[in-house]
């Protein structure tokens, strides 16, 4: 793979106008067909399988005319203090708001709350639903200024008014600034790193470059994949973290060649042999685990892994032609000072760079850590087992409305529901009950509604309505609790435990779902599923650790590193979202369950960038190993030469995930929290502190590799190793090192 690389590298550099036309025109096309493709719509979380899943399937073939309408939007008036809803002046301006929304463009029908009885027991909040002919995504302007012209107008007569439903989630904003910082303090660690302006712009400019075709391309596949702004916003966040990052470790390698006297093209194909391998294989292990989140059989979960791939596999593609290809165009601007001052006049080549010197701090670093194995690892490991206590509290949930800022109407327009009408009524259950292989419809359904109204924890049942082919019934359940709070977990267990015996009895089937069922069983899931998962990827983890490194202990050292790392994230995410510590500086104002899918997806990504580390330290300090230092010698040269890099780079990607902590999405904000601190935890404390205090204590053993394994192990050439030996055509003749590929004009 290195002598295919170095010559791909190779020819990225001479044929540079090609490929940076060819990227060019990716880009133009992928942003022409995001700007002509319709927006998509944000859809609700399904898990086949589940008996929330199936009611819902049995809802659209009984009663299929609950799909046919559109959005839905409420309006939830409350009285100024001391006075009702129901007084005449105040039912005036309330009827008077409604008509004005009644008969209005895309609107179907609006209730009015006095006679459907939308009025809390007290008297002083009332609501009304709004029903639209069209989909959310699909509202035109006027009719959503008409809602909020309406809002406006009972305000103006001295009532509260909030708006919820699904009429504003289609416009809610999910950007923010702080992405926009952290890409500045990447850009910032960038200059830092690399000592150079040109160098940091390039490695911005690549990742850019990858970022806008995959986010055009998610955008234009919106529709017809269904895809949603979740799985756009997380390849953004992946794409911008790992192109930045892979631009930065060839860059640099590319800058070291040159230091060390390699003329510019034969330092191109080195930097892609090399750098480039480790590249390739971290974002192999990246894409593995997101397309891997496939198994657990959640359809978005399904499509945010396949953004998230595909987003990293055109950064390691943009990394290994146009990084190599801007090296061309940039020349020696791309060098540092010093580099730059040692060029012999007139060849272009440096001369090589004396290295001589006080040590630098990833030396340094290093050497405290060989003198102090023990301590560092022993403070290392505690601290890390410490901070991930708090994920032994961890419950799982999916986030609402209730999660939203309190500067937002959805969250008040919640509140205020919740008030008058209680905490159960945000998140009603819906019980389906399905009778073509019982008898009466009607007494079934009669039966059905007497257990349940029977269960503890229920505050009210509706009537159940029957399908026009009456053999199916539906009515809602309303919990006493809060959607997300344990007890409604219980209660829809007992539900289903309580109506056992009717079915038993009847024959019908008896189901329970609604968003709030749907919520608690995607949990369970997800909860269910992620022993299993975190075993397949620390098992791929140690076989393709064993591969490349071809030893048994580095990638066992590597797993159980990971293992802290992702525990110590969980125990972040629980603090902040479930105990509220920190919460305030970060906009938090809701505290409850953390959303079930990021255990899994947090794993997914961290484990992937995990390798990124192990594998752009430990190359260097095998390579070194290999050619004969001892280990002690070997730990201290990856940190001279990587050390440096990795810690800009994770610095970086803390930087952009920590950016999109200032959105308005609990889901991108969640990830946000995790993803950094997973990275900051992986990079700082397993690669930098535990990793090197284990190896320094393995010694000799942390190599060892048995005979059998040796033969019988792909060698994958990490390292670039055979870039050590002279390689076929890496003459400097007008041809050398171009690989069979179609190369045109340049």
């Amino acid at each position: 793979m290195a002598t295919f690389l170095y010559r791909l590298g190779r020819w990225a550099f001479r044929r540079r106008r090609l490929v940076g036309g060819l990227w060019l025109g990716a880009l133009v096309l992928a942003v022409a067909a995001a700007a002509m493709a319709p927006a998509g719509e944000e859809e609700d979380l399904s898990m086949p399988g589940t008996e929330s899943q199936r009611a819902f399937d049995l809802l659209d073939e009984r009663f299929p005319e609950s799909n046919s309408q559109g959005a839905e939007a409420r309006l939830v008036f409350q009285a100024p203090d001391g006075q009702r809803v129901t007084a005449r002046e105040n039912k005036a301006a309330v009827e008077h708001t409604l008509g004005s929304l009644d008969g209005g463009d895309q609107v179907a029908s609006v209730t009015d709350p006095y006679e459907t009885g939308a009025v809390s027991e007290d008297g002083t909040i009332a609501y009304s639903t709004i029903t639209y002919t069209a989909d959310a995504v699909d509202l035109t302007e006027p009719t959503k200024s008409a809602l909020e012209a309406a809002a406006s107008q009972a305000r103006g007569a001295g009532l509260t008014v909030e708006i919820g439903g699904s009429v504003l989630d289609a416009e809610e904003s999910l950007g923010g600034t702080t992405e926009i910082i952290g890409v500045a303090v990447a850009a910032v660690v960038l200059v830092l790193a690399l000592g150079s302006l040109v160098a940091a712009g390039l490695s911005l400019l690549t990742a850019f470059v990858g970022v806008a075709i995959a986010f055009g391309l998610v955008s234009a596949l919106a529709v017809p994949l269904g895809l949603t702004s979740t799985v756009a916003i997380l390849a953004l966040m992946l794409g911008l973290a790992v192109g930045i990052d892979y631009a930065l470790f060839i860059t640099s390698r590319f800058r070291d060649e040159r230091a060390q006297g390699s003329d510019p093209e034969e330092a191109a194909g080195r930097a892609v042999g090399t750098a480039g391998s480790a590249v390739v294989f971290a974002g192999a292990t990246v894409f593995i685990a997101l397309v891997g989140l496939g198994v657990v059989g959640i359809p978005e979960l399904t499509k945010m892994g396949m953004g998230g791939a595909g987003a990293v596999a055109l950064a390691v593609l943009v990394a290994l032609t146009l990084v190599p290809a801007l090296f061309g165009f940039f020349g020696e601007r791309i060098l540092s000072r010093a580099v730059r001052k040692a060029t012999r006049p007139g060849s272009g080549r440096p001369r090589p760079v004396p290295t001589a010197g006080r040590p630098g701090l990833g030396t340094r670093w290093a050497r405290f850590v060989l003198r102090r194995p023990v301590p560092v690892l022993m403070i290392a490991g505690l601290g890390l087992g410490a901070v991930a206590l708090p994920a032994l509290s961890l419950e799982l949930g999916l986030p609402g409305d209730e999660s939203k800022s309190v500067e937002t109407t959805q969250r008040r327009a919640y509140d205020l529901l919740s008030e008058g009408f209680g905490p159960g009524f945000n998140g009603p259950l819906t019980v389906v009950v399905d009778t073509s292989r019982s008898g009466d419809t009607r007494a079934t359904a009669d039966l059905v509604v007497k257990t349940v109204r029977g269960v503890d924890g229920v505050a009210s049942v509706g009537d159940p309505v029957l399908s026009r082919t009456k053999d199916a019934a539906v009515f809602t359940a309303v919990p006493q609790s809060a959607p997300n709070s344990g007890e409604t977990k219980d209660l829809v267990q007992e539900i289903r435990g309580a109506v056992l015996g009717v079915e038993a009895d009847t024959g019908a089937g008896i189901l329970v779902t609604g968003t709030t069922a749907m919520n608690i069983d995607i949990s369970e899931a997800m909860s269910d599923a992620l022993i299993p998962y975190l075993t397949v990827v620390i098992g791929l983890a140690v076989l393709l650790l064993t591969v490349v490194f071809r030893s048994l202990l580095v990638p066992v050292k590597a797993a159980l590193g990971f293992l802290l790392s992702v525990g110590a994230a969980f125990g972040v995410l629980v603090a902040v979202f479930q105990w509220g510590w920190a919460a305030d500086l970060i906009g938090i104002e809701q505290t409850g369950p953390v959303m079930s899918l990021m255990p899994i997806l947090i794993i997914g990504i961290v484990f992937g960038l995990a390798m990124d580390y192990e594998v752009f330290l430990l190359t260097r300090m095998r390579e070194a190993y290999a050619h004969g230092a001892q280990p002690g010698e070997a730990i201290v040269s990856g940190f001279r030469h990587s050390g440096r890099v990795v810690a800009a780079a994770a610095i970086i990607m803390i930087s952009v995930f920590a950016g999109f902590i200032g959105m308005s999405s609990p889901t991108i904000q969640t990830m946000g929290v995790g993803l950094a601190a997973a990275v900051a935890f992986d990079a700082f404390v397993v690669r930098m502190a535990i990793a090197p205090a284990v190896l320094a204590l393995l010694g000799h053993r942390a190599w060892w590799l048995p005979r059998i394994l040796n033969r019988v192990l792909p060698n994958v050439d990490i390292e670039g190793e055979a870039l050590s030996r002279p390689v076929r055509g890496s003459a400097t003749t007008a041809d050398a090192g171009v690989p069979r590929l179609p190369v045109g004009r340049d």
